[in-house]
């Protein structure tokens, strides 16, 4: 996840690989996923008046100015407020030539002062993607959870070596009876956590934000659901295309479509297949695609980002 200012906002992500990746140029039915502030949809509207898209989101301020955005392309854009997890009540019975999703969290959403996702701000430490929703917030999460679990959320969700030390040190506070209520309270503690590295690019908090956003929002437990139903939603010939933005995501979506292309994924001495196996997908890409130096060069945001996709077979293949 990479802090951005302002001026990358607009700035979607891969946009022209993933209408052609995703086979937009044929026009259809598509399916945003992540609508975030509208830079893919628009990029799938702009290629032809013959396709249309149903396009979710779970932040109601990102859905008010996607709208805005999308305004020009009328009733050829269908906007929903719900988790792409939730894409199979959206859809309903229909078939879709296409689903797009960018995992990453938008540079609107760090760069809001008031939503605790960065520590960028001084701000109550929530980390919600739908803040009316009624779910637990980050500083709830800190206030409840034991030590140990905290220990592995940080570890296991940013990759934090250091994640059994901050969490000794958010118990530690805790138990003197003051409650982590900020993100300025939270980055002050990580950092006095982490031995300082001044060949880090990052700040030493980024990674524990990362892995109590991604505990917040249960982004890592929905995904692979997530594949499998939108792979169920396409019509045969149909592109699922998803780009990823820390390693975790990544593995999950590369070994999800390994499952659904077929990879067995029995340990090497059995002797015969086990696990069900079945192929239902083509990849399209054996190594993910990424952004070019241009890109980068031009919004920062997208370095990290990883592009996949796959191709939904005529029927599934044992």
């Amino acid at each position: 996840m990479a802090e951005t200012g302002p001026e990358t906002a607009h700035l979607s992500v891969l946009p022209g690989e993933t209408v052609e990746v995703v086979g937009a140029r044929n026009g259809g039915v598509f399916v945003d996923a992540t609508l975030g502030l509208g830079g893919h949809t628009e990029a799938l509207l702009e290629v032809s008046r013959e396709i249309k898209v149903i396009a979710l989101d779970q932040d109601p301020a990102a859905i008010d100015l996607a709208r805005k955005r999308l305004k020009r392309f009328g009733t050829r854009v269908e906007i929903v407020q719900a988790n792409f997890s939730d894409i199979r009540s959206v859809v309903g019975e229909r078939k879709v030539d296409g689903i797009i999703a960018d995992l990453g969290v938008s540079s609107m959403q760090l760069d809001s002062p008031d939503r605790g996702f960065s520590f960028r701000y001084d701000a109550p430490l929530d980390m919600r993607m739908d803040p009316a929703g009624g779910g637990e917030t980050a500083a709830e999460l800190l206030e409840r959870i034991d030590e140990t679990s905290l220990a592995n959320i940080i570890y296991q969700y940013g990759e934090e070596r250091h994640s059994r030390r901050i969490a000794r040190r958010i118990i530690e506070r805790r138990e003197a009876g003051e409650q982590v209520m900020t993100t300025s309270e939270l980055a002050e503690l990580v950092k006095r956590s982490v031995p300082f590295n001044k060949k880090d690019r990052i700040h030493p908090a980024t990674r524990t934000f990362q892995a109590l956003r991604i505990a917040v929002n249960g982004e890592l437990e929905i995904l692979d659901g997530f594949i499998s139903e939108a792979v169920d939603l396409l019509k045969t010939n149909g592109r699922l295309a998803i780009i990823t933005f820390h390693s975790l995501e990544d593995r999950i979506v590369k070994r999800a479509f390994q499952r659904l292309s077929g990879k067995c994924s029995c340990p090497p001495r059995m002797p015969k297949c086990v696990c069900g196996a079945v192929k239902s997908v083509e990849i399209l890409t054996k190594k993910p695609i990424v952004p070019s130096a241009q890109e980068t060069d031009q919004n920062p945001r997208s370095r990290s980002a990883k592009l996949r996709a796959v191709q939904k077979l005529e029927r599934e293949l044992n």
